[in-house]
């Protein structure tokens, strides 16, 4: 093998360890590409939602100038609407899956997994700070 070809294999060979049953189910922790990272995210608010949010700050960030203590105060209400917001998503989402156990239907696994990524995904965004 030239030594061009040795580069070439060496810098494009996965030498991550074997996927376990866990990594498989909920991805690898740590080790993902930024752009597949970035894709996995998942949505914690409707996207019309999640709009109006980010129009409300922009307007909020465009007033500083202006009105700089007004635009803080606005920034502090807006961040705890939007905590407040998140807390109802996962509570409704808590209340959905314990109505479902307490009636004696199953939960699908693969709900218990969406709403596990979306944990994870909150969290993980939470620690980023």
């Amino acid at each position: 093998m030239t030594d061009q070809l040795k580069e070439h294999v060496t810098d494009t060979e996965d030498t991550r360890e074997p996927l376990s049953t866990r990594d498989m189910v909920m991805g690898r922790p740590q080790q993902q590409e930024p752009e597949r990272k970035q894709n996995e995210m998942t949505s914690l608010l409707p996207p019309e939602r999640s709009g109006d949010f980010r129009s409300r700050w922009d307007n909020i960030q465009a007033g500083f100038v202006d009105e700089p203590k007004r635009s803080v105060e606005q920034a502090d209400s807006l961040v705890a609407e939007l905590m407040q917001s998140l807390a109802k998503t996962f509570a409704d989402e808590r209340e959905n899956l314990e109505h479902q156990w307490s009636s004696g239907k199953d939960v699908s696994t693969e709900d218990l997994r969406l709403a596990l990524q979306r944990y994870r995904s909150f969290f993980s965004r939470l620690l980023a700070v």
